[in-house]
């Protein structure tokens, strides 16, 4: 059976709380997340052909993941800011048949890291969500039926509790 965990931002009167973490001590910490966005075959061939009017939109993707990796406090309430040490996002195309539930579309890794005092989970979800939300933008035109799933962490390392990953 597992422990029972105490919500950090909650304070003992019931109301949110950024927690203080000025006594932690700094350490290197790490996560990995992954996102998944469907869409049509012909979607993705456009976008695996380069041949999408608004451009390059795997290239773009990784950027805007980047790019709100280090956004993420300003995005979440109550996630701290960051110096971000490391930000990653890699953008695979997924083809018919590669997939047990046959879905198309693009995998989306995202990395982030830092050595600080409170973990980087909220960095690599947000990068990948945005990298998720950055090819449907770009790809809106000629498929609204995009579908945007599997945002999840699958890895994350240092701090206190030390190392998770998905089963």
């Amino acid at each position: 059976m597992q422990q029972e965990q105490q919500l950090t931002h909650i304070d003992e009167q019931g109301d949110v709380r950024m927690v203080d973490v000025s006594a932690k001590p700094d350490t290197q910490r790490v996560a990995v997340a992954e996102g998944f966005i469907s869409m049509d075959p012909t979607t993705l061939d456009l976008i695996v052909e380069g041949r999408a009017a608004k451009g390059d939109v795997l290239a773009c993707a990784r950027v805007a993941g980047i790019m709100a990796a280090k956004s993420a406090s300003t995005l979440i309430p109550m996630c701290h800011p960051l110096n971000i040490t490391k930000a990653k996002v890699e953008c695979t195309p997924v083809h018919a048949g590669e997939r047990s539930d046959d879905l198309v579309g693009i995998h989306v890794l995202a990395t982030a890291g830092v050595t600080g005092k409170t973990g980087i989970e909220m960095e690599a979800l947000t990068a990948a969500s945005v990298a998720c939300l950055t090819v449907y933008d770009m790809c809106k035109a000629v498929d609204r039926g995009m579908q945007i799933g599997e945002i999840r962490l699958l890895r994350k390392e240092g701090g206190k509790s030390g190392l998770w990953e998905r089963a």
